[in-house]
């Protein structure tokens, strides 16, 4: 064959693969989850929630407009070693106590949702009720948040404005906001409580479609253990995700993009008030799906930023602004084997840049905004920003309604004169090396029955020559000893899974 017509075929060939490809995924629905570890958004509504149609009362099988939910949640944390600054609720473990933290957190949740019925006119409203008991620290807004609306907003969706069941929707008020990934903004849901937001979300299409634009402009919710939430009228988080699912059986597209303002207040009276300015913009692309049948899978998001950032020493009321210049990927391969436990192997690099300079005017640490720490360690130690860290993790069902998962992890500055800053540790002169420790972890997941599920887990944190070298009697870490975390936790869901006969 001559080769310009070997060529012509090649090209003939690919073209009717792509064609042909988007028939593969089923006509209604090109939605497919990610396999990476923990990435998957929370479904909308929350995944505890159900049609009443779907639920053990059978009276209202026919009710298929209202959508209820009733959770209860339990954890049990024995936490020895703890390298946070976050249980005391201030900036450093000034008040640290040498005795193992045993906690008690309990979490209820309440959902009602009316849609179809009113149509355009859509409408959904969730408590959530967050307490600790039995801690040795002062309780904190990421444990207690008592009798809170956690949503509580108006939509207006039309259904096939956009073309047969493509519809554009308009949602406004208190909303919980689950993005790509959840490494810059998700609604933390293993914490006891929860991210949330204030504002507007339109959203051109939805999930199943073979694309959907999500545009958004809110206000974070501001948590207060015993009062009312309020919004943070100063801040702002704005942007839109564009899913591209035509060839979703094999890869999902996401091109995004963020925006946080905030706007300053350094000269405020009262010191604990006073804010610098931010304005950070945050494009990035993210990918993920499966190489065809050969078992691979992949996940894969890359993120720049830039702006400016404003800089307000302690006691200052004069702000310096610099610039914001950072970025940050994360890259997850995984392998599922073909056997009947479905193990599946998998391996993780993350990269987000640290402060090279923290004398100059520029800021390179990268802003992980709102973003959910669980997939980074089971300690929630870290967090998308100064790290590098290389992981590897098994998963598989032994049995069914039973779910196992082990992982193990590896952790460096990124820049060593910026800070490990879940622990609020830092060398500004750079002296004390990059490794900051490694961390093994395992879990356990079972499905009781449709209303019952359980886990326990047990993670351990080893420090590395880093963390060991910022152990002061006044700031800390107030001990080199590995860290110890284990947790047992129950919940409970008053209308089941969802599956009926």
């Amino acid at each position: 064959m001559k080769p310009y017509l070997k060529k012509l075929t090649q090209t003939t060939r690919f073209l009717s693969l792509l064609v042909l490809l988007p028939n593969m995924a089923n006509a209604e629905d090109y939605y497919r989850k990610t396999l990476g570890y923990r990435v998957e958004p929370e479904p909308d509504p929350p995944s505890y929630v159900r049609s009443l149609s779907r639920t053990q009362f059978k009276q209202f099988r026919d009710i298929d407009w209202l959508d209820v939910g009733l959770e209860f949640r339990t954890r049990y944390e024995y936490r020895e070693n703890d390298y946070r600054p976050t249980p005391t609720g201030t900036n450093s473990s000034t008040k640290f106590r040498a005795d193992p933290d045993n906690l008690w957190l309990l979490r209820t949740r309440a959902y009602v949702g009316v849609h179809d019925i009113l149509d355009p006119l859509r409408f959904a409203v969730e408590f959530q009720d967050s307490r600790s008991y039995n801690g040795i620290y002062e309780r904190n807004v990421s444990d207690v948040n008592e009798f809170e609306l956690i949503q509580g907003y108006a939509e207006l969706y039309f259904k096939d404005l956009l073309g047969h069941n493509r519809p554009l929707s308009i949602r406004a008020g208190r909303q919980h906001l689950e993005l790509l990934d959840r490494r810059l903004i998700g609604n933390n849901q293993f914490r006891n409580t929860t991210n949330n937001f204030e504002g507007f979300r339109v959203r051109l299409g939805k999930k199943q479609n073979d694309w959907d634009l999500d545009l958004f402009a809110l206000q974070p919710i501001e948590r207060l253990k015993y009062e009312f939430d309020r919004a943070d009228e100063d801040t702002w988080i704005y942007g839109g995700v564009l899913s591209l699912k035509q060839w979703s059986d094999y890869i999902t597209i996401q091109p995004y993009f963020i925006g946080r303002k905030q706007n300053g207040d350094p000269t405020n009276a009262v010191e604990k008030d006073r804010k610098p300015d931010l304005d950070i913009y945050a494009p990035g692309l993210r990918i993920y799906g499966t190489l065809g049948d050969s078992g691979f899978d992949f996940d894969a998001d890359i993120n720049k930023q830039f702006g400016r950032s404003g800089n307000l020493p302690a006691g200052s009321t004069k702000q310096t602004l610099r610039q914001h210049d950072a970025v940050a990927f994360a890259l997850e391969l995984g392998y599922t084997f073909d056997h009947e436990w479905k193990p599946r192997l998998s391996a993780f690099y993350g990269y987000g840049s640290g402060d090279k300079d923290p004398k100059d005017n520029k800021l390179e640490r990268f802003d992980s905004f709102y973003g959910f720490n669980q997939p980074w360690s089971r300690n929630d130690y870290f967090s998308w920003d100064n790290i590098e860290t290389p992981k590897v993790r098994l998963e598989f069902t032994p049995y069914k309604d039973v779910r196992v998962d082990a992982g193990y992890n590896a952790y460096w500055l990124q820049s060593n004169t910026d800070a490990f800053n879940r622990a609020n540790l830092r060398d500004r002169d750079g002296n004390s090396g990059s490794f900051i420790g490694h961390e093994f972890d395992i879990r356990m997941r079972h499905k009781l029955n449709p209303y019952v599920d359980w886990s326990l887990s047990y993670a351990r944190f080893t420090p590395g020559d880093f963390t060991k070298s910022q152990a002061k009697a006044t700031t800390g870490p107030f001990t080199t000893e590995a860290s110890n975390f284990f947790y047992f936790e129950v919940s409970l869901n008053a209308f089941g899974d969802g599956k009926i006969n």
